[in-house]
């Protein structure tokens, strides 16, 4: 119900920086919750950060004063600041979007872009 479409990953060395962008597209009236979760090779896909549409930000540990989320809910996207990146923070970065209120009906569970891949090198 929701197309997520992100960009913005690449290849950077440790301690450089990125800027990871996701604009939603469709007749979507509102999202609740967007952010970035990550899958590392042979890892789980875990929480980066989330941003809630008052603003309300909730970060890992692992990214806490490093990343930067925000959102423009007018254009229904969000961007992931990336700061003193390392090689640990290499993985396939996800785009969510939660709570999606699209065409009248409600949608309570995630939607996902396809994932843009961010490398470190150390």
């Amino acid at each position: 119900q929701v197309h997520l479409v992100e960009s913005g990953g690449g290849l950077v060395q440790a301690g450089g920086s990125l800027r990871l962008s996701c604009a939603a597209s469709g007749s979507i009236s509102s999202i609740n919750v967007m952010g970035w979760y990550r899958q590392a090779p042979g890892k789980q896909r875990e929480l980066v950060a989330v941003v809630s549409r008052t603003g309300s930000t909730n970060y890992a540990d692992a990214v806490k004063g490093r990343f930067t989320i925000s959102r423009d809910n007018a254009k229904n996207s969000v961007n992931l600041q990336m700061n003193s990146l390392n090689p640990e923070d290499t993985a396939v970065y996800y785009c969510s979007a939660q709570g999606v209120s699209h065409k009248g009906t409600f949608y309570p569970d995630p939607d996902w872009g396809q994932g843009t891949q961010v490398t470190v090198s150390s």
